[in-house]
C-alpha cells in the first residue's frame, strides 16, 4: 500500500506523540547504515512520504496502527534507499537545484496545480518547501544511479518477444488498457441532490475548468489528492461499464456522470492503449519485459549493495 508520489508528502511527527514523547523518539536510532544513522523520526517521515492515497485517507489511529505493523519491512526499504544514495555519492552522481526546480514544474503541469495550490498541498501534508525539495532531490539522484547501474544494462531481444507471444496467446488482451482519472461522488442518501452535484461538476469541466483541480475539490475518492489520477488500468481488469465508457470516448475527453452502486463517477481517458498493428503490440510486450527484467535486476543490485555494506538494525 506504499507508492512513490512527488505530489504528496509527510504529516508532522507531532501528530503521533506528545511533545515529551517526541523528544525521546526523535533521538532513538533504529539502524546504522555504514556511517549513517536512521532515527525513528526518519523512518516515520519516509513512511508518510511514501504512503498511498488510501493510507493517507485513514483516520489517525488507523494510520498509526498500519505504520506500526509495517515498520520493520519499511525500515528495510529505507536502508536500501540510504545505500543507493551512498552509492550515487561514490559515483559522483548528484542533483542540482535546477534539476529539482524542473521536476517541481513538471509536477505542477501534470496535476494542473498553481503555485498557490502546490504550496498549500505541501504545507497541508506537513512539509516545508525546503524539506520537500530535499526529498525530491534524493529521488532524482536515486533514479539516476539506478539508470546507470541497472536500467542501462537491460536488453530485450526480438527472440524474447517471440518467446513471450508463444506462451501468451492473449497478449493483446492483457496489455491493452487506459490511463484514466476519475471523480467519485459517494452516495449520501439523497440521490437527486448527488446527481445534480455531478452534473454541475460536469458542466464546469465542459466549460474548461481543470479536471485535476475539480477532482481535488469535489472527489470523495483517495485519488483526489493526485487530481483523480488512477494511472494505467488494464482492459481485462475493468468492469464492463467502465470499459464501455472508456471505449466510447477519445483520449482527453470526459464521460457524462455514471451511476454505480457506490455513487456517481465522472471519467476522463488520458491515454488509450489499443493496438492497431502487430508492431504496436510487440512494442508493448518489449516494455513489459523490460519492466520485469528491471525489477529483478534492481533487487539483485540492492542485495549486492547490502552484502558490501555494514548494516546494524537496533532492537
Amino acid at each position: 500500500m506504499f507508492k512513490k508520489s512527488l505530489v504528496t508528502a509527510c504529516v508532522l511527527i507531532a501528530s503521533f506523540a506528545s511533545v515529551a514523547q517526541s523528544s525521546i523518539l526523535l533521538d532513538r536510532v533504529v539502524a546504522i547504515v555504514n556511517k549513517e544513522v536512521i532515527t525513528w523520526s526518519d523512518l516515520y517521515r519516509e513512511m508518510e512520504f511514501d504512503a498511498s492515497d488510501q493510507v493517507k485517507a485513514m483516520k489517525d489511529e488507523d494510520r498509526r496502527r498500519f505504520f506500526k505493523e509495517n515498520e520493520k519491512s519499511f525500515l528495510e526499504n529505507l536502508i536500501d534507499l540510504k545505500l543507493q544514495l551512498q552509492e550515487a555519492a561514490k559515483e559522483g552522481i548528484t542533483t542540482t537545484d535546477a534539476d529539482v526546480a524542473a521536476a517541481v514544474k513538471n509536477i505542477k503541469n501534470k496535476y494542473s496545480m498553481t503555485d498557490e495550490i502546490f504550496n498549500e498541498t505541501i504545507v497541508k501534508d506537513g512539509f516545508t518547501l525546503e524539506t520537500y525539495k530535499k526529498k525530491l532531490g534524493e529521488q532524482i539522484t536515486v533514479n539516476r544511479v539506478v539508470d546507470q547501474e541497472v536500467r542501462s544494462k537491460i536488453l530485450v531481444t526480438e527472440r524474447d518477444i517471440d518467446t513471450y507471444l508463444a506462451g501468451n496467446k492473449d497478449a493483446a488482451k492483457d496489455l491493452e488498457g487506459f490511463d484514466v482519472s476519475h471523480i467519485l461522488l459517494k452516495r449520501t442518501g439523497d440521490d437527486k441532490l448527488l446527481e445534480q452535484r455531478a452534473w454541475d461538476i460536469y458542466k464546469k469541466l465542459q466549460a474548461g475548468e481543470g479536471f485535476p483541480e475539480l477532482a481535488r475539490r469535489y472527489s470523495d475518492d483517495p485519488s483526489a489528492r493526485g487530481g483523480g489520477d488512477l494511472g494505467f488500468v488494464r482492459r481485462c481488469d475493468m468492469s464492463k461499464e467502465f470499459l464501455n465508457v472508456c471505449l466510447s470516448i477519445k483520449p482527453g475527453d470526459i464521460s457524462e456522470p455514471l451511476w454505480r452502486e457506490d455513487g456517481i463517477y465522472i471519467i476522463r481517458v488520458n491515454e488509450a492503449r489499443v493496438f492497431k498493428s502487430e508492431q504496436e503490440m510487440r512494442e508493448a510486450i518489449r516494455q513489459k519485459l523490460l519492466s520485469e527484467k528491471f525489477g529483478a535486476a534492481l533487487k539483485n543490485w540492492a542485495r549486492e549493495l547490502r552484502d558490501r555494506a555494514y548494516v546494524e538494525i537496533k532492537a
